[in-house]
């Protein structure tokens, strides 16, 4: 499960030279806005991506990084996503604000939702959204999430947005 593909999109493992794009997008106010640890330094991004590679290790899955087929850019980090206290498994989606508003994060939520329902076989799949990330709650609606309640996380309240696997895929 380490590479899914979509129409425009390629979700692979992080690679080392995917760092100065990917410090760029957590190092981005506008981008971390909603996110609990905020902007992150190059240090801090580098360890960052560790940690989203060791959650691959320890786990089986993870956050991909997201490269444009057309490009080869890197997009973001969009996947699946279950830390030690999490409520449930999460699909996520970050992407680096030059690549807001073209339906990637819908696009590669949809295929990390098929690998959490397909491939890990769990029933249910949250997102956990700041209460003002309006971006994010209307990815979350477009991949078919409602509303279920609220949590915590790194003591700030979050909105949990989840989606039941359908009663005929037998799980």
């Amino acid at each position: 499960m380490e590479t899914l593909e979509t129409e425009r999109l390629i979700l692979r493992q992080f690679r080392e030279e995917d760092l100065d794009a990917y410090a760029e997008m957590v190092g981005d106010p506008e981008v971390m806005r909603y996110l609990g640890s905020g902007p992150m330094s190059r240090d801090e991004a580098w360890r960052n991506m560790a940690m989203v590679l060791g959650h691959w290790r320890l786990r089986g899955f993870g956050m991909w990084a997201v490269e444009a087929r057309a490009t080869g850019e890197m997009v973001g980090r969009v996947g699946c996503w279950r830390p030690e206290g999490w409520p449930g498994m999460e699909v996520g989606w970050t992407l680096r604000r030059a690549f807001w508003g073209l339906g990637y994060a819908t696009e590669a939520g949809r295929a990390s939702l098929a690998a959490a329902f397909d491939r890990l076989r769990q029933r249910r799949v949250v997102s956990l959204i700041h209460g003002e990330n309006q971006a994010s709650i209307r990815v979350a609606r477009r991949l078919g999430m409602r509303p279920e309640g609220r949590a915590e996380l790194f003591h700030v309240p979050v909105a949990v947005y989840a989606i039941r696997r359908a009663a005929s895929d037998g799980a």
